[in-house]
Order: C-alpha cells, then sequence, then structure tokens
C-alpha cells in the first residue's frame, strides 16, 4: 500500500557531502596517476593487491550515473568527530526537507521510556493503521545520526504507518550495550500499546547491527519478537571482516579506504566486549524462531559481505529471509531522494512491512 502523497516528483537535494571547503587541504590521485589497465598480484597468503577499472552499468539512472561520478578526494586526513557529527547533522536536516516534500509528515520529538525518540506520522494515516508501529533503529557508524530521517520518513509516506526512531546513546561516549538497551526499553514500553504481531523492527547501518543484535537479545529475554525485521546494510560478526569491507570506502569506489587490518572493527563502540557476543555478533547465536526479515544492500557496499554473510546464516537457522542486492550503488543509497534506485528501494522494504504485518 502506498500514499499517493509520496508518488510527488523527485526533487533536487542540495549536495550533501560538505567537503567543498576543505578541498584545498585533501590530496587525490590525478587522472595522470590514475591505472588505466588492470593489475593483480597474490601474495602466498592470498592478499590481493589488484588496481581493477570498473565502468559504470549501463542500466543505472542517470541520478545514479551522476552521483557515481562526483569527484572525492582518495586520500583524505582523519575526520575529527565533532565535524562529523555536524556534518551529519547538516546533511540530515536537507535530507528531511527534501524526503518530506516527497512524503508529507508530521514529525515531533518525545522521549518513551525515558528514552529521546522521533516520532514520524504519515499524512493522511490510515484509521486500519493505527494499531500498528514501524520502529527504526537508525544507521550513522554508531556515533552519529544518519538516518532518523531518512529512513523514517520515506517508510511512514510508504507504508501509511507510524515510525518511531530510537534517538539511542552514541558511542564513544556510550559504547555496547548503551544503544542496545535504549532501544530495547523503548520496544518494551510499545508493547504495552501495539501487539508485537503489529510492530516491525528495522535500521540501516549501524542500526540494521542493531537491529539484529536487538532480535537475539529479545529472544534472550524472552519478550515477544516483532512480525518483522529490516536490516539493510548491517552485519552480525565483528570478529571477522568480509571482502567488502576491503575493497569499498562509505561511497563505494571512490574516498579514501585504510588498508585493512586483522584487529576487530569498531572498537569504539565494541569496547571492551567480545567480538564473538552472541548479542554483540548475531552471526554467533541461535537464530531458530527468528520473525521474517529482508535484508537489503548493493554491489559497492562495504557491508555487502557482512549483510549476505549475516542472510546466509538467518537461512541455515531456518528463517523466512530474503536479499536484494543492487547493482552499483554504494552503501546506504536509499538515503538519496535523488536516487530513482533509492524511491525503488524503500518500496521494497515497506511493502514488505505491509504483506507482514497483514498476516
Amino acid at each position: 500500500m502506498k500514499l499517493t502523497s509520496c508518488h510527488a516528483a523527485l526533487l533536487v537535494v542540495v549536495a550533501s557531502t560538505v567537503l567543498a571547503a576543505q578541498q584545498t587541504t585533501l590530496s587525490s590521485t590525478t587522472a595522470a596517476e590514475a591505472p588505466t589497465r588492470d593489475t593483480s598480484y597474490i601474495d602466498a597468503d592470498g592478499t590481493a593487491r589488484i588496481t581493477r577499472v570498473v565502468p559504470v552499468p549501463a542500466d543505472l539512472s542517470s541520478e545514479a550515473r551522476r552521483s557515481l561520478s562526483r569527484a572525492e578526494p582518495d586520500q583524505a586526513p582523519p575526520e575529527p568527530l565533532a565535524l562529523r557529527r555536524n556534518r551529519t547533522d547538516a546533511w540530515a536536516a536537507t535530507a528531511k526537507v527534501a524526503w518530506s516534500r516527497i512524503c508529507p509528515n508530521q514529525i515531533t520529538d518525545d522521549k518513551i521510556a525515558g528514552v529521546p525518540v522521533r516520532i514520524v506520522i504519515p499524512a493522511d494515516m490510515p484509521e486500519a493503521n493505527r494499531d500498528k508501529v514501524l520502529l527504526n533503529l537508525h544507521g550513522g557508524g554508531f556515533n552519529s545520526d544518519s538516518g532518523s530521517y531518512t529512513e523514517t520518513i520515506p517508510m511512514a509516506g510508504y507504508t501509511g504507518i507510524k515510525v518511531v526512531a530510537v534517538l539511542y546513546r552514541l558511542a564513544p561516549e556510550h559504547p555496547f550495550p548503551a544503544a542496545l538497551d535504549d532501544s530495547v526499553a523503548v520496544y518494551k514500553d510499545l508493547l504495552k500499546t501495539y501487539k508485537p504481531d503489529r510492530i516491525v523492527l528495522y535500521g540501516t547501518s549501524a542500526g540494521a547491527i542493531l537491529t539484529a543484535e536487538m532480535a537475539v537479545k529479545l529472544k534472550q529475554l524472552g519478550l515477544p519478537l516483532p512480525a518483522a525485521l529490516g536490516i539493510f546494510s548491517g552485519m552480525g560478526d565483528f570478529a571477522r571482516s568480509g571482502d567488502s569491507i576491503s575493497l569499498f570506502a562509505l561511497r563505494g569506489l571512490s574516498g579514501p579506504l585504510a588498508p585493512p587490518t586483522s584487529a576487530p572493527s569498531d572498537r569504539e563502540y565494541l569496547a571492551a566486549t567480545d567480538p564473538k557476543d552472541p548479542v554483540l555478533s548475531p552471526i554467533y547465536a541461535d537464530l531458530h524462531g527468528l520473525p521474517p526479515t529482508l535484508f537489503v544492500t548493493s554491489g559497492r557496499d562495504a557491508l555487502l559481505s557482512g549483510t549476505s554473510n549475516l542472510h546466509r546464516a538467518y537461512l541455515h537457522a531456518e528463517v523466512d529471509a530474503r536479499l536484494v542486492v543492487f547493482d552499483a550503488l554504494p552503501h546506504a543509497f536509499w538515503y538519496d531522494p535523488q536516487l530513482p534506485e533509492a524511491i525503488e528501494a524503500n518500496h521494497i522494504m515497506a511493502d514488505f512491512f505491509v504483506k507482514q504485518l497483514a498476516r
């Protein structure tokens, strides 16, 4: 089910990367220095040292092709956390406006169980949907909020259902399990108003990881599970990295990419927790009995391996798990309202949720 108010034409958004002011301080490979042919050297242990010339698939939208061609320095200095948060907040504010023009809504900030939340109610929400709610755990690398608007506004609009985004505590100030504890507290409070088969839990990136963690935690606590899960560009294993995180940066094949290491990722989020803890890394948990789950990722997603590996673990546990992979696009491309592929991805997610809530 889709609201007619969400069928408006796409609007051009102000560029979300606020890097222009720093361009003079960043170095980048020049056209003359860039490789023009493939190379491949494989170490004795299987480590690959390669270059690849990768064209853009012809079937991508013109908007996606323009997005992928955007120049970005490939040798950037480390970004201070305060700057990252400021940039993310500024970008999210522009995305909020753009998505709200496509999917009109009412947004309020509140608290549930003492935890800050953002509530998005779609315009003209059908009366039949008032007993349903979508619970969003936003992305942002566990240390910022890139998704409490971009993951909720289109989802509320395309489902016609209220969305509650948990504004959980962030790392490094509040490492695991602070964000998980906040999310569980909100879910438990929602159970006082909504039946579990009228709740959907979902998230992107860090929020997708949290979604998988929360599903395991709810099972451990003996709490009723939601009707469905949405794990969009996530992973379930902090102890091992897959191929994609060594191949792709945040914007896919562009931008800086540090050489891979054997150390566990996201140490500021993990803190002292064992990377193989079954709640932190659900791939080591008993996943049997989890609700139907939709996994979405893309061909140039840094978390492509993590998403597909966790999907496979769900299949091994006999969970009704579906995987959708968009070709060539980067991490969490569905945040961008300029892309027809983003609209398509959000509709796929929304349609899955609506069908699961109708069972």
